[in-house]
């Protein structure tokens, strides 16, 4: 196998070769990881930072909770299936060979495009016609726990997967690319939703979106729908400090 750290030409043509019953037990695998390991660092950074707590309590963790982020694993792993349908059908297009500049740059741009259109979905989830249907559930977690990411309505679980798709179907991305973006996706999501703030207060400034700015979003709900950055918020008007 010809491996490079940039090429996954030779993984693209095993996955082609699975069935869509491998595909359906790699998506479920891979989805429940990710569950476990943004559960792990979650526990890992709690127990290791040393800065005071953002809320005195953690919400509580309760068993609907529970069932509920498993619903959101579920709903990922039908994201991926849908995503394999596409590449499949030839709709998405994995570019195999990419420089190391390039995949640098389509990160950023998939930061920078998905943080706008997460801004936007996520304004509009908290709409009163929309928020009690959909968003409301995640907002019942004020403070918040490690469980708090995966708290979402399944139809607010496939639009943030949509998002995603239709930006794969707009351009060629390569596969490293896509996997480094998913990965901070994660991580960011997980350091989000902590109840101690991991960034230095200067990230605030710089217009990071760090735990504290999405902590006060829970808090006011009028406030900060940003992901990422805070660019869009202070753009729009909806920005707290």
């Amino acid at each position: 196998m010809n491996f490079n750290g940039l090429e996954f030409s030779d993984y693209l043509n095993v996955f082609q070769k699975f069935s869509w019953g491998e595909w359906i037990i790699f998506s479920l695998v891979v989805n429940l990881f990710l569950y476990l390991f943004s559960i792990g660092l979650y526990q890992f950074v709690d127990k290791t930072c040393r800065k005071d707590k953002l809320q005195k309590k953690d919400h509580p963790v309760t068993k609907s909770d529970f069932l509920l982020s498993l619903l959101t694993v579920i709903c990922n792993s039908f994201i991926m299936l849908l995503g394999v349908l596409l590449w499949k059908s030839e709709w998405i297009t994995l570019d195999n060979n990419t420089p190391a500049g390039i995949i640098f740059l389509e990160v950023v741009a998939l930061i920078f495009l998905m943080d706008f259109c997460m801004y936007l979905f996520h304004y509009a989830a908290h709409a009163p016609s929309i928020y009690k249907m959909l968003h409301g559930k995640h907002h019942e977690h004020i403070s918040t726990n490690f469980l708090s990411l995966f708290v979402l309505h399944p139809f607010e679980t496939i639009g943030f997967g949509l998002m995603m798709i239709v930006l794969l179907m707009c351009y060629n991305f390569s596969l490293t690319a896509i996997v480094i973006y998913l990965t901070i996706n994660l991580i960011w999501g997980t350091i989000g939703h902590l109840n101690r703030e991991f960034f230095p207060a200067k990230f605030d400034r710089m217009g990071i979106g760090t735990t504290r700015f999405h902590n006060l979003h829970h808090l006011d709900e009028s406030k900060n729908f940003g992901f990422y950055t805070s660019i869009w918020d202070r753009f729009f008007g909806t920005y707290r400090n």
